[in-house]
């Protein structure tokens, strides 16, 4: 290799920290990196929302939700969950726990299951809207559980999703 080369390989390294410290000093300059009270955007929250229930958030018309949900699109959108749970009456766990009869019993209660604290401790039933707040967003709806699952964004899957939950169990229970 001879010299002119190794000037231009040195060169380039120069300048390429030369850029990186230099656009580091320019967004210092801009955005004024000293004062720490700068807010980029305030947002507050509506009046009566703050400390409220996670049941509240999402008050949903279920007649309206559940008319647009068909048990054998709930169906085809479970397999998703069929990965991590199981729904026949003899199925075991799996990374999460069996869903037959899940509909209407208390969160947390598969005897043969460790749940996570959150969901251990939460205190309520699978009824129609903690079911679709939950499946809406798992992590949001209950703050520490484990279920790494994003939601079901769409409300047709989500209802279709409940109603398939509901019918595979030994007591399906009657629409709201």
């Amino acid at each position: 290799m001879n010299s002119f080369e190794i000037n231009k390989i040195i060169t380039a390294i120069l300048v390429t920290i030369l850029v990186v410290f230099g656009i580091g000093k320019i967004s210092d300059i801009i955005f004024d990196k000293d004062d720490k009270n700068i807010v980029a955007y305030k947002v507050e929250a509506p009046e009566g929302t703050m400390g409220e229930a996670n049941t509240a958030e999402t008050k949903v018309d279920l007649n309206a939700l559940f008319t647009m949900a068909d048990v054998a699109h709930g169906e085809k959108v479970f397999k998703k969950c069929k990965a991590c749970h199981s729904i026949s009456a003899d199925g075991g766990n799996k990374i999460g726990p069996k869903l037959w009869n899940v509909m209407f019993r208390p969160v947390g209660s598969v005897a043969d299951y460790k749940y996570s604290k959150a969901l251990a401790s939460y205190g309520k039933e699978w009824g129609w809207e903690e079911m679709n707040g939950f499946l809406t967003k798992p992590s949001k709806w209950i703050k520490g559980n484990k279920m790494g699952f994003a939601g079901l964004n769409d409300e047709k899957d989500r209802a279709s999703v409940i109603l398939y939950l509901n019918q595979n169990s030994d007591n399906p229970k009657p629409l709201p």
